[in-house]
């Protein structure tokens, strides 16, 4: 069963594309590549106009080139590119968020297979742990780490002392760091010294900076959370390929069309 949304109005194009003249592959074999349900179910998403390509409504018949042409399905983009990968890890403290590092410190990239075409989706401190995606998706990536998209980052943070309601206003409100004021953030006390605290920017130490102005130091910190996707069972050193529906997720995410 689809759960993509209502139908939106078809329309009737002159494919005279390239692709559409006898290059690429049909687009749905393409779509059903992407794991949006059988070639016929996806005819129907054409038919019904749900499916844009490079901005305009696909028709039957329309041919598209992975590499180059932009696929959009009810508002959210479907990565058809072949070779994508999506991949989740638990990042344990003492690794760093890089492809290689200079210094010969074990890399996030070396815990999956060692496969070189895969970049990590911003960064982790070495001595923060927790959930990161890597891909060879460039459009994704820049969508999930640039501040404008607002896609939440969820954290638990242990603390020292015990902040007051003051302290936690404080981050809600956002607190002035030498690189400017921060975003509001959501933030919850879970414990005497441990916080919920949610951002969607990505500086350079953020939560750790945020926390100290406060007048509360970090202890620990751990990512659970990017945007909808997180996984408890996932333990330090572990990783998994993402399902398609959490990479659709990500996509919906990641262009404002999360609660569509």
């Amino acid at each position: 069963m689809s759960t993509l949304g209502p139908p939106r109005s078809a329309a009737i194009l002159v494919d005279d594309s390239a692709a559409g003249r006898g290059g690429g592959e049909r687009l749905q074999k393409v779509l059903a590549r992407a794991g949006l349900g059988s070639r016929r179910h996806c005819e129907i998403l054409i038919e019904e106009g749900r499916v844009l390509v490079n901005g305009e409504p696909a028709i039957l018949g329309r041919r598209v080139v992975p590499d180059v042409d932009e696929v959009v399905v009810d508002g959210v983009r479907i990565g058809v590119a072949p070779g994508l990968r999506y991949v989740l890890v638990h990042k344990p403290v003492g690794v760093v968020s890089t492809a290689a590092d200079p210094e010969g410190r074990p890399t996030v990239v070396s815990l999956v297979d060692g496969d070189s075409r895969l970049f990590p989706v911003g960064r982790l401190d070495a001595d923060t742990e927790g959930l990161i995606i890597l891909t060879n998706d460039g459009d994704l990536t820049y969508r999930l780490t640039h501040p404008s998209f607002g896609v939440d980052k969820e954290y638990l943070v242990w603390v020292d002392g015990h902040p007051s309601r003051g302290s936690l206003r404080l981050l809600r409100e956002g607190v002035t760091l030498d690189d400017g004021v921060t975003a509001p953030a959501r933030v919850a006390l879970v414990g005497p010294d441990l916080l919920r605290l949610t951002i969607h920017e990505g500086r350079n130490r953020q939560v750790r900076r945020m926390c100290e102005s406060i007048g509360h130091p970090v202890r620990r910190l751990v990512r659970t959370r990017i945007g909808p996707l997180t996984d408890r069972r996932l333990k330090p050193g572990a990783w998994r390929d993402l399902s398609t529906d959490e990479v659709r997720a990500l996509e919906r995410a990641s262009t404002g069309t999360a609660g569509d």
